[in-house]
């Protein structure tokens, strides 16, 4: 297994539910770039539960509302790698809110 999301400390999360929380991305595409990723450990979307897809909807809604507040974009991309040939990089699954200017 590569690197993933399972060890992320508290202190950095932005927002959080039972199932997921929101961290700012480390290398982001632009200002504002959060990631939503559920709290247990599944490689892809496809190995969530919809719970945990709609918990970490519920965060992109939140993030939303904060990066509108603070960063004022003029559009978004919310995006999910899913594989390698598609570009997932970090086998835990995790959703892109990009903020876009």
């Amino acid at each position: 297994m590569s690197w993933c999301f399972c060890k992320i400390e508290k202190d950095k999360y932005v927002f959080e539910n039972d199932l997921a929380f929101a961290i700012w991305d480390i290398n982001p595409v632009s200002k504002g770039h959060i990631l939503c990723i559920p709290k247990r450990h599944v490689e892809t979307y496809f190995d969530a539960s919809r719970a945990e897809v709609n918990a970490c909807l519920d965060l992109i809604d939140k993030a939303k509302v904060l990066i509108e507040e603070k960063y004022k974009p003029s559009g978004y991309n919310i995006y999910v790698n899913i594989g390698e040939t598609a570009g997932q990089v970090v086998f835990h699954l995790h959703f892109h809110l990009i903020p876009r200017y």
